[in-house]
């Protein structure tokens, strides 16, 4: 008898400390955040690389990775802030710096050549850090690492987009796609 009450108290006390851990966490619908996902143009950040091409400038093109700064180098021109614009948009920012004194029309393209990775953590068997790729979701992020643990919740994740602070808990009722620089936290099930 003694035995079945304490372990009634511990399973309590466990389950009253995971829903009071989890309670700082604020709950999302996948539809929503999916909708969020297709609302622009991909933005640039830290990490990503690009390949610019000024034509006819063969000296001038090639691949950049944005810096930590959130900044690309050019020669002529320096740096060329890149964080948060889209790669059409650096590469007007780009001709205009070039149309300033040094060339008659320059033509400037930017096209991303790799994305900056995201990041899978908690209950999959390889958590760390992994190349994304356009149209990624968060199973195939699982499956990237190496699939979940026998301990893993399935039915949702904790997720980070880039830049924000606050980790959200997505229910997984749909595939929902996932962004470079985003941070996936598969927790573990209880009981």
């Amino acid at each position: 008898m003694r035995k079945s009450i304490a372990i009634i108290l511990l399973s309590t006390a466990l389950v009253g400390c995971a829903a009071q851990a989890r309670s700082d966490v604020q709950a999302v619908d996948a539809s929503a955040l999916a909708a969020d996902n297709k609302s622009g143009e991909y933005r640039l950040d830290t990490g990503d690389r690009v390949n610019i091409v000024v034509y006819g400038e063969e000296t001038l093109s090639g691949e950049q990775l944005v810096g930590a700064d959130g900044t690309v180098t050019m020669p002529l021109i320096g740096n060329i802030p890149a964080r948060g614009v889209t790669p059409r948009e650096l590469a007007a920012k780009m001709q205009t710096k070039l149309a300033d004194g040094f060339f008659q029309n320059p033509s400037v393209t930017v096209s991303m050549v790799a994305y900056r990775p995201f990041y899978i953590l908690g209950e999959v068997n390889q958590p760390g850090q992994y190349e994304y790729a356009v149209g990624m979701t968060v199973r195939d992020a699982v499956a990237r690492a190496g699939g979940y643990t026998y301990r893993a919740q399935q039915k949702q994740v904790l997720l980070k987009r880039a830049g924000s602070e606050q980790e959200v808990k997505v229910r997984l009722d749909k595939d929902l796609p996932i962004q470079p620089g985003d941070t996936i936290r598969i927790v573990e099930r209880y009981f």
